[in-house]
């Protein structure tokens, strides 16, 4: 069964188009979750220039989304050149929204984009504190290695299959469809 949604959020690839719900969804991290997802305190000026520079021909972007508002992404970096294929992942999930499935369904949905491109590994980087991300790349079979404080968790390689194609493809029509939705949708002030 596709994870593109979860009861209370659809998840969906951003466009041009999300790039200021994205940043807007950045700047509202709390700061535990912002240090958590740059590894770091990270200023308002450098969520600025990050997302600015986010939509590149390497990056795929996930959002998930409640009620039109952007509560969590997902990013996937491919990087070019390496072998065996490689990937980076990262996540963020606003704190009211954490332990509810979005972080599960944005790295299900992070994850099959990954085998579907033959990336034979995913790699995110963890901080020793930082459980939640910790428990979740568990949850999705990751090896850990610690290096100077930080912890990289890496996905297991797997090939793509049908069910990937196909999880990929709905979340692609689904994520298209509710973005056309969200669009014709008054916008409230």
């Amino acid at each position: 069964m596709p994870h593109e949604s979860h009861p209370a959020a659809t998840i969906r690839r951003l466009w041009p188009t999300d790039m200021d719900a994205y940043r807007a969804h950045l700047k509202r991290l709390d700061p535990d979750s912002r240090h958590a997802r740059f590894a770091g305190g990270v200023s308002d000026a450098y969520i600025d220039t990050y997302v600015d520079s986010s939509l590149r021909m390497d990056t795929l972007l996930y959002g998930a989304f409640h009620d039109g508002l952007m509560i969590g992404a997902g990013e996937l970096r491919l990087l070019f050149g390496a072998w065996p294929p490689m990937a980076e992942a990262a996540f963020s999930v606003e704190h009211e929204w954490q332990d509810h499935g979005v972080g599960d369904a944005l790295m299900a949905r992070v994850v099959a984009a990954a085998r579907n491109r033959g990336i034979t590994r995913v790699a995110m980087l963890c901080l020793r504190q930082n459980e939640r991300m910790r428990h979740l790349a568990l949850k999705h079979h990751a090896a850990f290695a610690t290096a100077d404080g930080e912890t990289e968790a890496q996905l297991p390689a797997a090939s793509a299959t049908p069910a990937t194609f196909v999880e990929e493809a709905f979340g692609e029509a689904g994520g298209l469809f509710h973005h056309m939705l969200d669009w014709t949708r008054p916008k409230v002030a």
